[in-house]
């Protein structure tokens, strides 16, 4: 088609996609991406020694940061930073999650964030995750095939569906797995022989469901992307893929991409725990060993951009946008602002991003909640309090926000990458 726009990225978003059912296999794929680039992974409770222009890149559970060593010292040059999260609404599986009822085998779950649930219900599922090892080792497991459904109820069996959908998540959120067979080994023996581990080795584990529909493409012209968890792991994949594009310089470039954002982030690898602050904490102090000012005089001098997407406008409910910023796929990335701070974006921030996607020749789109509905956040807001860092919270535009699979558009993927690279290289 004439005028088409080159799709590979969103090609390549898929494909980020597909590799990452759960935040351990998101930092995975994450790492598996910065190593290609030649970042190599640092260990917390190993002594740093970095040099200018070196790539590093570190892990706690569900989260990672990788860093580019600038050549000038933090505290003299501040660092350039991209925010995001690694997790998504899903079904977090119980410990004890073998179940059997009326002639089934089901897998005791519960919710995990704020998912539109019924979106859930009859699609093919699978559990995927950590396992944690005897010994303190860790393997990252995903059952084979599609194993696992919610399925509805049947609407002669109960016609008030007609009048809305309510589902009890105890009682009617419970997957099946199988017929109930009294000789069947339950889930974590499953998990055990997926990870290729003996079941006695597998001490606890860290699983969720997961959508086994691999990401498609969607539209008349083939230009969308629907997908599971693009919310927000669109957003993991354009600042990966910035950082790396991005060319050295004076500045320290960091991309932050947290656990544990869609349950309030409150975890030792989430926005409000300590991974961030612990490793600019270090970058500062390696690069300015004895000065006591030189951590306030580095964030002062930085700047953070969280990522995290953003609302395009509904194509038959536009009446719950606010009538002037109406984002749309395909129209670039989109700041964010709100009045009560649920973002973390000012005027000074706004200004900053535009500044730099006019830089990279990117358009830009604004999103505002309605004064009359609840606005979402982002970790934007913790970490400019918890550092004092200014920030701007931005996204790309997408359709289904937390439902099972979301709507965004490949246009706009390597527009966001270009913004963010541009940030990086400021």
């Amino acid at each position: 088609m004439a005028g088409m726009p080159d799709l590979s990225s969103g090609d390549d978003l898929r494909a980020f996609v597909d590799a990452a059912p759960t935040p351990f296999h998101a930092v995975a794929e994450l790492g598996r991406r910065l190593n290609a680039a030649g970042f190599t992974e640092l260990a917390e409770g190993d002594a740093w020694t970095l040099a200018p222009g070196a790539g590093h890149f570190v892990v706690r559970h569900g989260s990672l940061i990788a860093f580019r060593v600038g050549s000038a010292s933090p505290a003299e040059a501040g660092l350039r930073l991209v925010g995001t999260h690694t997790d998504s609404p899903t079904f977090r599986v119980r410990p004890r999650p073998d179940v059997r009822q009326a002639g089934y085998r089901l897998v005791g779950v519960e919710p995990y964030g704020g998912g539109l649930w019924h979106t859930w219900l009859d699609r093919e599922l699978t559990v995927a995750g950590r396992v944690v090892l005897r010994g303190g080792g860790t393997a990252l497991v995903r059952l084979p095939g599609a194993p696992l459904r919610l399925p509805s109820l049947a609407i002669h069996l109960d016609r008030s569906v007609r009048e809305g959908l309510t589902l009890d998540p105890q009682r009617e959120l419970v997957p099946v797995w199988s017929h109930d067979l009294a000789d069947a080994d339950g889930l974590a023996a499953a998990v055990a022989e997926a990870a290729g581990v003996a079941a006695d080795d597998v001490l606890a584990a860290d699983l969720v469901l997961a959508d086994t529909q691999p990401a498609g493409t969607a539209g008349a012209d083939g230009t969308w992307v629907a997908a599971p968890r693009l919310d927000n792991l669109a957003s993991c994949h354009a600042a990966v893929t910035a950082l790396v594009a991005a060319p050295a310089g004076a500045r320290t470039q960091l991309l932050v991409a947290n656990d544990h954002e869609e349950v309030g982030s409150g975890s030792m690898s989430g926005a409000r725990g300590s991974f961030l602050a612990d490793v600019v904490g270090r970058l500062v102090a390696l690069a300015d060993p004895g000065d006591p000012q030189a951590l306030p005089r580095a964030l002062a001098r930085s700047r953070l951009v969280s990522a995290d997407m953003a609302h395009a406008v509904h194509p038959t409910r536009s009446d719950r946008h606010e009538p002037a910023h109406r984002p749309q796929l395909g129209g670039g990335p989109v700041v964010k602002v709100n009045a009560n701070q649920a973002y973390a974006t000012d005027a000074a921030g706004s200004a900053w991003f535009a500044e730099r996607c006019a830089a990279a020749s990117v358009p830009v789109q604004t999103f505002v909640s309605r004064a009359d509905l609840p606005c979402g956040s982002t970790i934007g807001p913790l970490t400019a309090t918890r550092l004092g860092i200014p920030t701007v919270d931005v996204g790309a535009p997408m359709l289904a926000m937390h439902s099972c699979r979301e709507l965004a558009s490949a246009v706009d993927v390597p527009l966001v990458v270009a913004a963010l690279t541009s940030c990086f290289a400021d």
